[in-house]
């Protein structure tokens, strides 16, 4: 990514989108078949009790950010890629259509946008080419991107990007941990996976505005310093900046996105780019 390119009189020169039930609708049922599959999953693969697996998968997920998280602080030991291909391989995607109308406001917008989901990178490549949105993205910041030690061999194809020598350096120094191990797994809705998806956007959060379905996502990125928005809902959540009932909104909602402050009106367009992965 031009991570050099900047948008000069715009409030905002990054917009940091999360994607699932933010990008579509959760009346999609990939959320509920996400769910379904990471029980399943438990069951099957990790042999934890039947009876425990629901409410044991809901609590891990509301303590660690996501039952994997969960699943991996507690000790369970498990191939990351293979539990992914269990959650997301087998969803509905035929559910989730081709959306031109956030397709043209997506293209229309100066700033550099990039996706920033805690599900790996094939699950959101699969999600944003069902939308049509695959070339609307500066970047993706995924499970692999904030979770690189088992990806070190990751092929660069034009989707990935590696994290600089820099950033993994100033990782290494933070006492709370950056980075994950086997029983750790870095990702949304910690303050400090927000702050290193900010350095690896090589953003300002200042200027930087964050959208998310998850009140608490919300939080964490106000709290790491970003302009917020809460997207599935008409009223604000704490920390929340502005609320939008459906992404379609953003324009109505939002106009800042497309007014250049101060005496410029014009509004630059970008060119087109390819869609890369940040890990």
């Amino acid at each position: 990514m031009d991570t050099s390119r900047r948008i000069a009189g715009f409030k905002y020169d990054c917009l940091l989108f999360d994607m699932d039930d933010t990008l579509y609708p959760i009346s999609s049922g990939l959320n509920l078949a996400c769910r379904k599959n990471i029980e399943e999953y438990m069951l099957k693969h990790l042999h934890i009790e039947e009876s425990e697996v629901p409410k044991m998968c809901l609590d891990l997920y509301r303590e660690y950010g996501t039952t994997m998280a969960g699943l991996k602080a507690l000790g369970y030991d498990f191939d990351n890629d293979e539990f992914h291909a269990y959650a997301h391989g087998r969803l509905p995607y035929e559910k989730l259509k081709p959306d031109p109308v956030l397709r043209n406001l997506l293209l229309s917008m100066s700033q550099r946008k990039i996706i920033f989901t805690n599900a790996d990178q094939g699950h959101a490549h699969e999600v944003l080419y069902r939308l049509g949105l695959t070339d609307c993205f500066d970047g993706i910041i995924c499970f692999e991107t904030l979770n690189p030690s088992n990806y070190t061999d990751l092929p660069n194809d034009n989707h990935v990007l590696t994290r600089s020598n820099s950033f993994n350096k100033a990782c290494n120094q933070i006492e709370s941990g950056c980075f994950n191990s086997k029983t750790q797994i870095l990702c949304k809705p910690s303050v400090e996976a927000i702050e290193a998806a900010i350095q690896i956007a090589n953003a300002d959060p200042r200027k930087t505005l964050f959208f998310d379905d998850s009140a608490r996502n919300i939080a964490s990125g106000k709290a790491a310093g970003l302009n917020t928005v809460i997207v599935g809902r008409s009223d604000l959540v704490p920390g929340a900046d502005h609320a939008l009932n459906s992404i379609h909104n953003i324009k109505e909602a939002l106009p800042e996105i497309w007014e250049a402050e101060g005496d410029q009106h014009q509004m630059i367009q970008p060119p087109a780019v390819e869609t890369m992965v940040l890990a």
